[in-house]
């Protein structure tokens, strides 16, 4: 029997004739208002429907490219993104998407197509067993056997997707399911699954907060390390206001740029291995150092063993499985960052703000000890500079997207990052091609947003193809290549830690990348060395899609920078 929905604005009944008709009607009573994807055979019902119900599929040029468009739509929205794949390679060239979203903790749902039912196991054309290729990286998994069991599994995905610590999700397809005649689903039916299953929230362990609290009013050097927990949670007003009553001093990740204002005097920047001098001196003398969402990575805590030596250590994160994995701690909460703060907020009474002036005064010395700069150079652009150029043209409002690579660290340094969402990049993965069809999925996402990317010269050429979506569907994206004309972050740790032995990271030869835009249909020009300035501004005063390349010196280097295996006080290039 067919299954049939009726059409709100005339009443009218239309057939849902296929799984596949479901499953897009499922998608709807999500919200989701538009996917990434790429055709195939085995989806080839999926996107007949696509085609009958004029749903908004956005025809990326490579599968890769598909699910870092979902990355940037989910980042720049706290959204779930949502991606159609085919089967054997279409899934496969999806697999380091769904790492990175795994890695980097991005919600969300990718379907791949699957040769039919009685087809699987039998290696059949285009097969693969993609639930156990992706097991590890993603939180759930599913391949769906009957069309009628279709509408449960997607809210289900969902639902597993953002609730707790968010992740990717993949539902298996296999052809003759999505083809499938389910059931009699009426649209009342179908509305009963709209409603999600309600959210089981962790309840605050009050004891341990209350330990924490008493830390905290013990601590003359106290410090709070914000990571993307915070952003996910949705709790930077809590996370700004309890800052505030204390007098505590911030610091972020990389991913969690924003959760402080760049020109908050409480924030201290970035931390970690190109973090700023102040940040990674405030983790080793503080005595007090409250963790709120961030997994403690080896970018960041990059020698464990020596990591805030003179701290005890509290630990807050969704994700219990983090807490002591990487830092012994005195006090840990799995718990909802949001909830956390609120906790705090409301159970802990103002104190003085003088208890902290002499920690503050000592971080304040830091920062002018060891300010951000660089070199200026005559008869060069560097790319430093043309970062803060570009902060000052958007009114360091823009959503700034990077691929990986020194621009990456110099854009987390030098970019004045004022609010959540504002950064997407690829953090724990740290994939290169990331961010060209990242920030097609960040300008679709928040259209409104003035939206840049700084990508390399390696970088731009993994996934160069995207362009074509930029030109086909309009978008107002600001491209600036930073071409150093080398694999600029790898020939650096030659440099310093293989006695420049430059193997494999120089490009002896380059495509004109002015012309490859222009084959694409997108303006492009190369900074001229004299009134660069003056030529940016004319480029960003348009409302326009455009490519921006500046050579920048070929040996710059990325500073402060600590050696691998190194405590964070061990900085180099501070001097």
């Amino acid at each position: 029997m067919l299954a049939r929905r009726e059409a709100k604005e005339t009443g009218e009944v239309q057939e849902l004739s296929t799984g596949s008709d479901v499953l897009l009607e499922m998608l709807k009573q999500q919200n989701v208002e538009l996917i990434f994807g790429y055709p195939g055979g085995a989806v080839l019902p999926l996107y007949d429907a696509v085609y009958r119900q004029s749903f908004n599929n956005i025809l990326v040029r490579h599968e890769q490219g598909a699910v870092h468009a979902a990355e940037g739509y989910a980042k720049a929205t706290g959204k779930t993104g949502v991606v159609f794949v085919t089967s054997g390679p279409g899934a496969t060239n999806a697999v380091t998407g769904i790492a990175d979203a795994m890695l980097d903790s991005i919600p969300l749902v990718v379907f791949t197509g699957q040769v039919g039912c009685d087809a699987i196991g039998k290696d059949a054309f285009q097969e693969v067993d993609i639930l156990s290729m992706t097991a590890p990286i993603t939180k759930q998994n599913y391949q769906v056997h009957d069309v009628n069991s279709l509408p449960a599994t997607i809210v289900e995905a969902f639902t597993v997707a953002i609730s707790g610590r968010p992740g990717p999700v993949v539902i298996d397809l296999p052809k003759d399911v999505a083809s499938g005649l389910p059931d009699d689903f009426e649209s009342k039916q179908l509305n009963v699954w709209k409603k999600q299953p309600v959210q089981q929230k962790r309840v605050v362990d009050e004891g341990m907060m209350l330990k924490i609290r008493e830390a905290l009013f013990k601590a003359k050097k106290p410090l709070i390390l914000a990571g993307g927990g915070v952003i996910a949670a949705n709790a930077i007003p809590e996370l700004r206001r309890f800052a505030h009553r204390f007098d505590l001093p911030v610091v972020s990740t990389l991913i969690s740029l924003g959760v402080m204002p760049d020109t908050d005097s409480l924030f201290l920047g970035m931390g970690g291995m190109h973090g700023s001098y102040q940040a990674n001196m405030a983790f080793y003398e503080c005595d007090f150092l409250l963790n709120i969402g961030s997994r403690f990575d080896d970018r960041l805590a990059t020698n464990a063993s020596k990591f805030a030596p003179h701290a005890c250590v509290a630990h807050i994160d969704i994700d219990d499985s983090e807490l002591g994995k990487v830092i012994t701690t005195e006090f840990s909460v799995a718990a909802d960052a949001r909830d956390a703060l609120q906790w705090l907020l409301t159970n802990t009474e103002k104190r003085p703000k003088e208890e902290h002036n002499m920690w503050l005064q000592q971080l304040n010395d830091w920062e002018k000890l060891h300010p951000k700069h660089y070199e200026e150079e005559m008869g060069s652009i560097k790319p430093q500079a043309v970062i803060e150029e570009v902060g000052k043209l958007t009114n360091n409002d823009a959503t700034i997207v990077t691929d990986v690579g020194q621009h990456q660290m110099w854009v987390a340094q030098h970019y004045p990052f004022k609010r959540p969402h504002q950064i997407i990049t690829s953090g724990g993965l740290g994939t290169m091609g990331f961010g060209l069809p990242a920030a097609i999925g960040a300008k679709l996402a928040v259209p409104e947003k003035e939206v840049v990317l700084f990508v390399g010269d390696g970088g731009i050429q993994m996934t160069v193809e995207e362009l074509d979506v930029i030109r086909e569907y309009d978008l107002n994206i600001k491209i600036v290549i930073l071409n150093n004309k080398t694999l600029g972050m790898v020939r650096q740790w030659q440099d310093l830690f293989y006695e420049k032995r430059r193997s494999q990271t120089i490009f002896n030869g380059q495509p004109d990348f002015i012309k490859l835009a222009q084959a694409y249909g997108i303006k492009s020009l190369k900074l001229p060395l004299l009134h660069w300035r003056e030529t940016l501004a004319d480029v960003f005063a348009k409302k326009e899609s455009a490519v921006v390349e500046a050579d920048i010196p070929a040996f710059e280097q990325v500073y402060p920078m600590i050696a691998p295996g190194q405590p964070n006080q061990a900085m180099m290039g501070v001097d």
